[in-house]
Order: C-alpha cells, then structure tokens, then sequence
C-alpha cells in the first residue's frame, strides 16, 4: 500500500521503520485506515496514470454555421467517467475557413462566466482555431430550447459546490471515499482541460504541435495547472490566477489570514498548489495581471513565476486596478501567443532592474532595446498588502540606456516595494477585445523587495515628508484608476492614494477639491474603507455624499468633513479617515437595494479637478 507522507517527515526519517512507523501515525490522525487505496502524495503521483487522449472523444456538433469568414460550432465531448457516471462538457469552437494547420488555443473562462464566443472569434480572427469550453454549467450563449449543455454526472466541480475548491475530504459529489486530492474540484476542471487539449489536437484544420491555453481568474488557476501537467501545451497566459503560496502567511504582513484547506494542508500544498507545479511547466508563460487584484496576488505571482525552469516568463501588470486592464496591457496576451504559436513578433527580455538602497533609495531601470521605447513608468509603495496598496509613480529621468528614480519614504519601519512597466510601442495599432486598438504594449520589471531590517542595515533614511496636498492633476489622472472613463454617462475615477501615509487625512481635516462642469449636476462623492484589509476590521464598505454643482463652467470649492458621508448599508456617518483605503467620483452611485444616488444620465462633459488637499477645519479652504 503507498501512502502519502509529508516531505518533512521523509526528510527527518533515516530508515524504513521510522518512515513505517511515521506513516502509521499520519494515517491514524487522520482518518485513513489501511484499507484505503493510495493517496497521490505529489502533482506527479497524482498525474501519472491520467492520459487524457484514452477516452473517446464522442465529440457532438450541436450546431454549426457561418459568420465572417469564420466556422463556428457548438459542440459537446466526453470528458471522463466519474463513479461509474459519465461527465460531457460544452463548448464553442471556431476557425478561419479553408484554413489548414491552424494553431490551436484552448479558452478557459473565469468564475461566474461561461464559454465565450466572443474569444473564439477574436482568436480565430487572428488565424487560431479556439476552444472554449463551458466549464462551469452555466447556460450556453443563444443557447436554444433543448440543446445539450455541460453535464458532470456523478461529480460537479461547478460553482455550486463552491467548498469544493479548497476540499481533500470524501463527500456525496467527490471522488474518493477518503482524503484525497481528486476530491478536489480543480482536479476534476483539469481533466476538462486536457481534454479540450485533445480536442483540438484530433481537428484536421489544428497543428497538434501548436497548442496553447489561456484564462482569466479562475481560468488563470486552471491555465497553470493545464500548464503544469501536460507538455502538449506550447505557451501559456494566465491572468490574475494561478499564483501559488495561497495557504501561507506572508512574512511582512503575518497578521493577513490565509486560505486554509478542508484536509490536510501539507497534502494540499504538494499535490494542488500552484507553487507544485510551477516547476513542472515547459512552455514559455506570460502573466497578465493587475497591481491590485483580490485574486491574483501579484507578490506571489512573481514567487510563483521564479518557480518555473526555463525562465522563459514575462509579466504584464496594470496599475491601480483590481481583476481589469488598460488596452496596452491587455494586447500582450494575443502578441505573446502570435510569438509562440504563429511566429514574427518578438517580446523584448524583462527589463533590467536594480533597487538601491542609500540614504534615498533609488530604482534603475535598463529596457530591452529590441523595440523603441514609448514610456517607463517607475513605482513604488510602503505597503504591505498587495491588493489594498497605494503605487507612487516616481520621477524618473533617463539616462543613456537607463532610467532612475529616487523612491523618498517616511519611515525605515515599513518595508520598500518597486518595480517598472516599461511601455513599447507598435509597428501598428492592434485590436484587443473589448477596448480600443492600442500602439503600445507594458511589460513589467521583476518586483523588488526591502524589508524594514534591510532598510536600516543599509542606512536608508526617513527624508519624506506628508503632504496635504493629495493631487493637483498636473499629471491627469496617473495616480488614479478610471472605469468606463469613455462613457459620457457612467464613469468612474478612483485613487488609493488617500490610504498611503503621506497622503492620509488627520483628525479634524477636511476633504477639499475644486470642480468645474459644464451643466448642473450632481457628483457623488465615495470613501471606501478597510478595502480588502479585514484584519484590521471588519470591512466597512462605501461611505458616501451628493455634491451639487451648478454647472456654467466656473470652478467651485467643495469642502466635505468625514460626517458628510453616509455609509450606505448601516446608514451612519463617516467618523474619520483613519481607515479610508479609496476615493472615488462617479456619475452615480447604484446601491443592492436598486437605489441611485445622482442621475444615470450626466449632462455635458465630464467633471474636471483641481486642487484635491486636506485642509484643518479651522483654516481658510
């Protein structure tokens, strides 16, 4: 009988009876007995005897047609037999016409989400034959009464056993009768995932040799274990998922609880997490992400990323967002496929960095020069919590093949986080779904990392100073995130500036900006806090007040105090701005209950700013 045993425990164990008698105990706390099969103690123990091609496909078209020189079908296959069950899948898969040895992609969407047709016409467009499988069971796009969709049969991976994600123990929809690591739902999404693999590989139009896989979110965990487990796959993109460390504390930020698995953890770890397969992946992985993403840890990405062999890795992260990206961030992901898959495009190497750590610290910055450079942006935070921290853009000069940044701070006792988004530009604009065509593409430098210890080991010094001054938007909005920014009627601009020590309001302050608009409206102000920070207390939402404006395009002082804003769930007012982690103004508010606050419909242009400070209650705004 094999058993699974903790690497710690192999490690300490010098002979058999110590290794039998360690085993026994494991099995006895918990809850094997002997006569339990055997645990896959590793990705390649739990691997090993799955070939995704030994099944038939059944492959079924449900429905296929023409559309713009594209085939596109809806079809369903067989995935596996799972406790005597068999499990179909659903899928959208499409092609240019009369095209022969297309590269194949396999789409994986996120959570919520379901397979998207408007991916598999993008790729296919750009002369892929795209596969994108329905996953998690929801109701199929144009969908017709009666027409097949994913059916799981005895198991179900779907978001309605959400547990099922962080499980190892036996139940009702699981496969094992014991703790195991196939009773977990991404073992189960996996095996959909190679199998899509053969799929397109067994499609006369696809050059099995050319396969690739991307996904967003939970589609990016199950791009890297696709990745991770079967070398059929060429080059892979996750975004914002996928990262590993998931179960473990982060060293300069203990406080900030961790996922924590339903079974062993050891056995999570070594047989689910990402950080076990990270090792195990051979083709070239681009990671799309965002600096602030709930899901896609971006400090851990990078750890994760530092896993994998051949190094062939780039990183794409977008600033201030959270599970979004601008255009020029978001092309990456088809131009590192054309690379791998189709050939010509070429990604420049990681940028060059080094963080110097004098009495000022300062970050270098040395660009591939394979392609002219548009932009660098240098950034830095003292904040150690990767989704609620505020990035500084630094001001960076260049010099010769380099650009340098001084990177000031206000105290030794937090730790220095840097890195650059070095923006290229294009031979010609290139469509990305959803957004604008863009001419330029960011790849991001390596994170750099200095903890409080090393800052004043290296006799780094405090020589910052707060400012009270939060934007004058000489800059625009660099330091602020905009959502729908090009609709006339629901945009959105955010900054988590405010959450930053040198910007943040004091007792008796008062938020002050000027605004200008063309007509009379009414902007909401919002003061979210504790945004993703609830170990420091429970999370307490949108704080929010209605400024009117009168319009005529004169600009006028609003002057608002922390009682001005009205929580919109408990209903108090805003007590101060210790805990403030974002300022927004938006068009309007829309709450859960189906109230708005302002008007859907804005009237002439957007609002311009200037001057946004904190000012004592007793002063002059």
């Amino acid at each position: 009988m094999k058993i699974y045993v903790p690497d710690r425990v192999m490690a300490r164990t010098g002979d058999r009876r110590a290794l039998v008698l360690a085993s026994f105990c494991l099995l006895l706390t918990s809850g094997f007995t002997p006569a339990e099969e055997a645990v896959p103690g590793s990705v390649q123990a739990l691997w090993a005897e799955m070939d995704p091609a030994s099944e038939l496909l059944d492959v079924r078209v449900v429905r296929q047609w023409e559309e713009d020189g594209l085939i596109l079908r809806y079809v369903t296959f067989h995935i596996g037999t799972f406790k005597t069950r068999a499990a179909r899948i659903a899928a959208f898969y499409g092609f240019p016409r009369d095209v022969e040895r297309l590269p194949g992609l396999l789409h994986l969407h996120g959570g919520g989400q379901r397979a998207f047709l408007h991916e598999v016409r993008y790729y296919a467009r750009r002369g892929y034959a795209c596969l994108s499988i329905n996953w998690g069971g929801r109701e199929m796009e144009g969908a017709m009464p009666g027409e097949p969709n994913t059916d799981w049969g005895a198991v179900d991976p779907t978001q309605k056993n959400v547990p099922g994600y962080s499980n190892l123990l036996p139940g009702e929809k699981y496969l094992d009768a014991f703790q195991s690591p196939r009773n977990n739902n991404w073992y189960l999404l996996t095996i959909a995932g190679r199998r899509g693999l053969t799929f397109l590989e067994r499609q006369r139009e696809v050059d099995r040799e050319r396969l690739g896989v991307y996904g967003h979110s939970m589609g990016g965990n199950l791009t890297v274990y696709v990745a991770g487990t079967d070398d059929r796959v060429k080059v892979a993109a996750p975004s914002v998922g996928g990262q590993g460390f998931r179960t473990l504390s982060w060293k300069l930020l203990p406080e900030k609880r961790r996922q924590v698995p339903n079974g062993d953890v050891e056995l999570f770890r070594a047989t689910l997490g990402f950080q076990s397969y990270a090792p195990r992946i051979k083709a070239p992985l681009l990671w799309l992400g965002s600096t602030n993403d709930f899901h896609g840890i971006m400090d851990d990405t990078y750890r994760t990323g530092s896993l994998i062999p051949h190094k062939d890795v780039r990183y794409s992260f977008a600033p201030h967002l959270n599970h979004r990206f601008t255009p020029e961030f978001s092309v990456t992901r088809p131009l590192w496929l054309d690379q791998h898959l189709r050939g010509g495009f070429r990604f420049p190497r990681v940028p060059a960095t080094r963080l110097v750590l004098d009495t000022v610290p300062k970050f270098i910055v040395t660009p591939g020069n394979s392609r002219p450079v548009a932009k660098v942006d240098i950034m830095y935070s003292v904040d150690p919590d990767p989704p609620a921290r505020f990035w500084r853009t630094a001001m960076a000069s260049r010099k010769g093949a380099s650009w340098v940044a001084e990177l000031p701070i206000l105290s030794v006792k937090q730790p220095l986080f840097a890195f650059a988004n070095v923006h290229y530009r294009l031979e010609q604009p290139v469509e990305v779904p959803f957004a604008r065509p863009t001419s330029t593409f960011a790849i991001s430098s390596m994170l750099k990392v200095a903890s409080p210890g090393e800052l004043k080991e290296r006799g780094v010094q405090a020589t910052d100073e707060p400012s009270r001054l939060i934007d004058d938007f000489s800059r625009g909005f660099q330091d602020w995130y905009r959502l729908s920014a090009e609709n006339p009627h629901h945009w959105q601009f955010w900054t988590r500036k405010i959450t930053d020590p040198k910007w943040r309001g004091g007792n008796g302050e008062s938020l002050v900006f000027e605004v200008r608009t063309e007509k009379p409206n009414q902007l909401i102000v919002v003061i979210t806090e504790n945004f993703f920070r609830g170990y420091r207390g429970r999370r307490r939402g949108d704080s929010v007040t209605v400024v009117k404006l009168p319009g005529g395009g004169d600009w006028h002082t609003i002057r608002l105090a922390p009682g001005d804003f009205i929580h919109q769930e408990t209903r108090k007012r805003l007590e101060s701005w210790e805990v403030a982690d974002l300022l927004g103004f938006r068009a309007y508010y829309g709450d859960r209950g189906g109230q708005v606050l302002g008007s859907t419909r804005w009237a002439g242009g957007r609002p311009e700013f200037r001057s946004l400070r904190w000012v004592k209650s007793d002063e002059d705004g």
